[in-house]
């Protein structure tokens, strides 16, 4: 394991003998949270944190930071806190913020065009190489500075610039046919957001389906539960 300097948080790369660790889905689900909320503190200034003060500012307790922290290898000494740059970076490395991925969005309408505004694809280290659509009106032009290019090209671009990701925001009838072709030309991830669940046989390619609905539907679920008790408490005095 690496081990971090006290004085400039940079690590000796003379102990790094410690096997990797295997880290469980739910852990990894949490370290996009990590990883947004050390940015923040990076853009304030912010050299050193403690695992008391992240959860105050996260509002998880540092019971779970540290055991989150522990599973890739801590990166904290007690009493003196977390390198936040550090920290930052190593996070970034496990979620692949480092590698450079090339992504493509499928679908020109509302939501890819709202996906092409977007700088979130470049601040986790995701370029997005092109747009394409079956209208033969926004072939050739630009969204956001993203060329458009006709569905027909898709797998030969996506052949030939080694795209990593693909972005569906097609009709779910079009949206299988689409993944395929993604699959076919090598990209090995999908993110989609047709209004399906979307699985494919190659189990090389990974696809995380966005249902916007769903979180919608969670909200007006709380909004009436805390509303209904309200009331019943309203009746009660």
């Amino acid at each position: 394991m690496e081990r971090i300097d006290k004085i400039d948080g940079t690590f000796d790369k003379r102990v790094t003998d410690a096997p990797k660790t295997v880290v469980s889905p739910a852990v990894i689900k949490r370290l996009p949270r990590y990883h947004r909320y050390l940015g923040d503190l990076i853009a304030d200034g912010r050299l050193r944190i403690s695992s008391a003060e992240l959860s105050k500012i996260m509002n998880v307790t540092a019971s779970q930071i540290r055991q989150d922290l522990n599973c890739f290898g801590g990166f904290g000494q007690q009493g003196y806190g977390y390198n936040i740059k550090y920290l930052y970076g190593k996070i970034s490395e496990l979620l692949g913020v480092t590698q450079g991925f090339k992504a493509v969005i499928v679908g020109a309408g509302n939501l890819g065009r709202a996906l092409a505004a977007t700088h979130m694809f470049e601040r986790r280290g995701v370029s997005r190489l092109a747009l394409f659509d079956v209208d033969e009106k926004l072939v050739g032009t630009e969204i956001y500075g993203i060329k458009v290019y006709h569905i027909d090209e898709l797998y030969d671009f996506c052949q030939n610039n080694n795209v990593d990701i693909g972005v569906l925001t097609v009709p779910k009838d079009a949206a299988y046919h689409v993944a395929k072709t993604l699959a076919s030309a090598g990209v090995r991830g999908i993110w989609n957001f047709a209004n399906m669940e979307l699985s494919l046989e190659d189990s090389s390619v990974v696809v995380e389906n966005i249902h916007l609905g769903d979180s919608l539907m969670t909200l007006c679920y709380e909004v009436k539960d805390r509303t209904e008790k309200a009331g019943a408490e309203d009746g009660e005095n």
